[in-house]
């Protein structure tokens, strides 16, 4: 598609590189993981025209193409678990399923964590919009395609997946400074490093999961998935979780910084 054929909105700001602001949200984050809100602000503070440079590569693919024509709004689909609870076990759907439940997620959670931030900044109905929107959306799918946890490490690890994917200062700040971090406080032998390192590699090696038909997808065994999309087993993350476990630590304990 020719970007002269893209609708994006003539009166959005240009995208202003705000590290201070980012160093500050970055702080809350570190003190509680779980406010999610702040991640946004870190990613428009330092991502400047990551996201416009990454549509514009975006649809030049076919499948990228093809899903903005279709323009899917994926949360309704993705908490509509009846249907999703009929798919075979074996399917992503399946595993998708079981995340969400276990963890005790919705896709919305995430549409309206995003949203506090846009309130603030404006909206705009347009392309680029629909494009963060699916960026957003195809998160926790991201966690069951590529098996990092919703642990500290996962997060920042499945981060620097993502940066891989879709190269962003403010994901690879996150991502970065995160395992940096934990590893101050971490066993060396479990080398956290190398789960940054991996992801960002991975991410980089495996096909666009944003672009792909989802609901396709969903459908699908998730092992051929996963080899259709040249997505490679988390190593390095899988064995610190070991050393995690030998040395007595939960994963879901550890914090990004010490208490």
């Amino acid at each position: 598609m020719h970007r002269s054929e893209l609708n994006i909105d003539p009166t959005r700001p240009k995208a202003r590189f705000r590290p201070i602001k980012a160093l500050r949200h970055m702080k809350t984050l570190i003190d509680n993981k779980e406010d999610t809100e702040q991640v946004f602000h870190i990613i428009e503070a330092l991502s400047g025209e990551s996201l416009r440079n990454n549509f514009y590569k975006f649809v030049e693919t076919p499948e990228g193409e093809a899903a903005l024509k279709s323009r899917v709004y994926l949360p309704p689909v993705l908490d509509d678990h009846d249907w999703i609870s009929e798919l075979p076990k074996n399917t992503v759907g399946a595993a998708y399923l079981e995340f969400m439940e276990g963890e005790g997620l919705t896709a919305q959670g995430l549409v309206d964590e995003s949203l506090k931030l846009r309130s603030r900044r404006g909206e705009f109905n347009d392309d680029l919009s629909w494009y963060s929107d699916r960026t957003r959306d195809t998160h926790d799918l991201f966690h069951v395609l590529t098996g990092y946890g919703r642990d500290a490490l996962g997060e920042a690890s499945l981060l620097a997946f993502t940066h891989g994917q879709m190269p962003s200062r403010g994901v690879h700040f996150i991502s970065f400074v995160g395992i940096r971090e934990m590893k101050k406080h971490l066993p060396a032998e479990a080398r956290v490093m190398d789960c940054y390192r991996e992801g960002k590699r991975n991410g980089k090696a495996a096909k666009d999961i944003a672009a792909q038909d989802i609901i396709s997808l969903l459908k699908e065994p998730i092992d051929d998935v996963r080899a259709k999309l040249n997505i490679a087993e988390p190593v390095a993350y899988k064995r610190a979780l070991r050393i995690f476990e030998e040395a007595g630590m939960a994963a879901n304990d550890i914090q990004v910084a010490a208490a």
